[in-house]
């Protein structure tokens, strides 16, 4: 037990290195209706691959990129919490503004089945389609973000690190099937948060092929999408993800590898710093 405690703290400190009337309540309520009925006809579900020849790399890197971001904590910073750590802690009421902007904005939500499809066949996405996915397993994504995107008809990709499941302030077996069985996307994220970069031997098995497994059990799918712990890869790993079937692999804003695009796509992060105009620009620019 003390072994794997001293795993979480030792993968925790390297995330820190990942006024309204009734009036204004009634027309919020009516806004999130609008949106989730809007994402509803663009069709939010995933959409089935067109067959035919596949895309060369080339072709692919050549699509224009998705917005994807990422978030870690989504809760209210507290005395203790570092300048540092701060980049990674979006506070409750900063989120919500944020998801309500993304809304306001026209943007849809997709998941990776849809990215995929886009990529390789040149299938079609809803108009200005972005990807939100939650990194490490944190409940606040369950507690906090779940209901939030909900309000939108948005859905999320949810990356677990298993080794977290069940423990004190992390999400529960049943709390992440829940999220599969609505819609939702669950992907691996390792075991324990361990560097990619760094895997060897008994790794594959313990950081990859049993995380995986326990996640296939849990939801009943199977998991075909991976992020990098920190972000981090190499390309002597991206074999070991082929072997494995999984279909894509997602980093954060480092440069995609040309001769594997789909194991190296880019995400940013929303800084617990950023204001809803500053997430705008960070998504129009990055993309």
């Amino acid at each position: 037990m003390s072994k794997i405690l001293s795993v979480l703290a030792v993968a925790a400190i390297g995330l820190m290195a990942c006024n309204s009337s009734a009036t204004n309540n009634n027309a919020a309520d009516t806004t999130a209706a609008d949106h989730t009925k809007a994402a509803a006809a663009q069709g939010d579900s995933p959409v089935q691959k067109t067959g035919g020849k596949k895309a060369s790399n080339e072709e692919m890197m050549a699509r224009k990129q998705v917005p994807i971001v990422c978030w870690h904590q989504i809760r209210d910073w507290r005395p203790k919490d570092s300048k540092g750590a701060k980049d990674y802690i979006v506070q409750i009421a900063a989120f919500k503004d944020h998801i309500k902007m993304l809304a306001d904005s026209g943007y849809h939500t997709i998941l990776p089945e849809q990215l995929y499809n886009y990529l390789v066949y040149g299938s079609a996405l809803p108009s200005k389609p972005i990807m939100l996915t939650f990194d490490d397993t944190d409940l606040d994504q369950f507690t906090v973000a779940n209901p939030e995107l909900k309000k939108y008809g948005f859905k999320g990709v949810y990356f677990v690190m298993t080794v977290s499941i069940g423990r004190p302030h992390y999400m529960s077996k049943e709390q992440i099937k829940q999220l599969s069985d609505e819609g939702n996307v669950i992907a691996s994220h390792t075991w324990d948060h361990h560097n990619f970069k760094k895997f060897a031997g008994k790794d594959w098995e313990i950081q990859i092929d049993k995380p995986t497994k326990k996640l296939e059990e849990i939801t009943g799918k199977k998991i075909e999408y991976f992020a990098y712990p920190f972000g981090l890869w190499n390309q002597q790993g991206l074999p070991e993800l082929h072997k494995r079937s999984f279909k894509a692999a997602f980093q954060l804003a480092e440069k995609r590898d040309a001769t594997d695009p789909l194991m190296t796509i880019r995400r940013i992060l929303d800084s617990g710093y950023w204001s809803t105009k500053t997430l705008g620009n960070n998504i129009r620019g990055s993309f």
